[in-house]
């Protein structure tokens, strides 16, 4: 019987159950190590024009993968981690109960909301004011749906399962919750809400602001006891536990892309986290809170070992994603390899001068984040294109990956600005690494050598935490 640690991972469009044994480290052998015991789909659904996540799907799946798991008679599994993506908050009354399934970070219910706590931020009602302030607090990017303009958008509108809470859990803190009766917010996920500050008395130090509670109604009492990743929250319920012996559910870098940080073999290269969200940035001892971080929107997120994680937030292959969704709706499943044909076949066309290329665009622009229908956003942005209809499908994947790379790009040259050392090498992790076209476009873009590292970094970065090989 071998002895494992489980990652319960959590994405916005696929959940998995993973194992690897003590023996998995870092590098580019980390996948050779796991094993996927089940795989799952998640989507937000929409009712009402609110967007929200099925909650109680997830939590059905997640008792299936550790149904399956049980049933490996040759694995024993040591401990359990689960993390998820941030920002997102779970509301419970005082008896434990959920009020409503979570609302999702791409419902439009929190545009407008930065400009109205930046006004009531500012003595003066100045929106510059109040937004570099916000900054100056938390050091995180200005993003709509980060969790203090959420909160904020809840008790504007007396959104009542908000207004009755008892208990406010993140994503992958509320399924802690479910397997271990235990409330705990996880600092790594907590520090995505923009209601933390760095700094308390001069010193780093992370804690609630009173401040920005106060603005967004937020309760303190509702926040239960923020851990460390590494720290043991409880043990499986006998209850829901299809094991026949005692484990251990362990806080891991709780958000996702905390935990795929986690896989990064050295502070001084810069990563690219790539999925669904593209985030580029680095591994710092303290935050980078100036003036330059401010305008640039870079954010300060917290990592393993109490680190401040320096990256930026892009739109990564969501726009694509949503195109194939509605590609398939029509008829047309294109595998990624088919993808990456596509865009191949518009590189010799244009070499070849029988086409115009398309307009590329800023991915990161708001129109792409939850459009009804994302192909014709992309092809609005393209501008006009000279070529027959059957190319249409491939100029589209054409732009959005030379987009997103030029982007990529961008980003890299902001973070440099940033970085007190010469990054080197860009580290890409995450399931878009697998993407060789991609990553050729991001190396030619950032004008540094790339890496490939796990394309599951976040599942070994989750079990690297619960082994404790790296420092916690």
């Amino acid at each position: 019987m071998q002895d494992v640690y489980c990652a319960i991972d959590l994405g916005a469009t696929s959940g998995r159950v993973m194992v690897a044994p003590i023996e998995v480290s870092t590098g580019m052998a980390d996948n050779a190590q796991l094993q996927e015991i089940y795989r799952f789909p998640n989507s937000m659904y929409e009712l009402g024009g609110m967007f929200f996540w099925n909650t109680d799907a997830l939590w059905d799946e997640i008792r299936k993968g550790l149904r399956l798991l049980a049933e490996r008679k040759d694995l024993h599994v040591v401990s359990i981690g689960v993390d998820s993506w941030g920002c997102d908050v779970v509301f419970l009354d005082d008896s434990g109960q959920t009020l409503a399934h979570p609302r999702a970070y791409r419902d439009p219910y929190t545009n407008g909301m930065m400009e109205k706590v930046w006004k009531r931020m500012a003595a003066n009602g100045d929106l510059c004011e109040g937004q570099k302030t916000v900054y100056q607090k938390t050091g995180i990017q200005m993003l709509p749906f980060n969790t203090l303009y959420q909160l904020y958008a809840c008790s504007e509108q007396h959104y009542e399962p908000f207004e009755k809470a008892a208990h406010y859990l993140w994503i992958a803190d509320y399924f802690n919750y479910l397997l271990t009766g235990e409330m705990r917010n996880e600092y790594t996920l907590l520090s995505t809400s923009q209601l933390l500050s760095w700094y308390d008395c001069g010193a780093v130090r992370p804690h609630l602001d009173d401040e920005l509670l106060a603005i967004c109604g937020a309760k303190r009492e509702c926040f239960a006891p923020m851990v460390q990743p590494g720290e043991r929250i409880g043990v499986l319920r006998n209850r829901i536990s299809p094991f026949d012996y005692e484990i251990p559910v362990i806080a891991v870098a709780s958000h996702d892309t905390a935990s795929a940080v986690a896989t990064v073999p050295n502070r001084h290269i810069a990563y690219l986290s790539s999925g669904t969200w593209s985030l580029m940035g680095v591994v710092a001892e303290q935050p980078v809170i100036t003036d330059d971080s401010y305008l640039l929107n870079f954010t300060n997120e917290g990592g393993v070992g109490q680190t401040a994680r320096v990256l930026k937030n892009i739109t990564g292959m969501w726009i694509l994603e949503q195109c194939r969704r509605e590609w398939k709706e029509q008829g047309k499943d294109y595998s990624h390899a088919q993808l990456i044909e596509m865009a191949e076949q518009i590189d010799e066309r244009l070499a070849a001068g029988t086409i115009r290329q398309p307009l590329l665009f800023n991915p990161d622009e708001p129109r792409f984040a939850n459009p009804v229908s994302m192909l014709e956003v992309v092809i609005n942005a393209m501008g006009k294109t000279d070529s027959s209809s059957d190319l249409q499908d491939a100029l589209i994947v054409w732009t959005i990956y030379h987009s997103l790379s030029a982007r990529y790009g961008e980003v890299f040259r902001m973070l440099q600005q940033l970085t007190p050392w010469r990054i080197e090498q860009l580290y890409i992790i995450g399931g878009g690494a697998r993407n060789q076209y991609l990553n050729r476009l991001t190396e030619q873009a950032v004008g540094v050598p790339v890496v490939v590292g796990s394309t599951e970094a976040t599942a070994v970065g989750n079990i690297l935490v619960q082994t404790k090989q790296i420092t916690v």
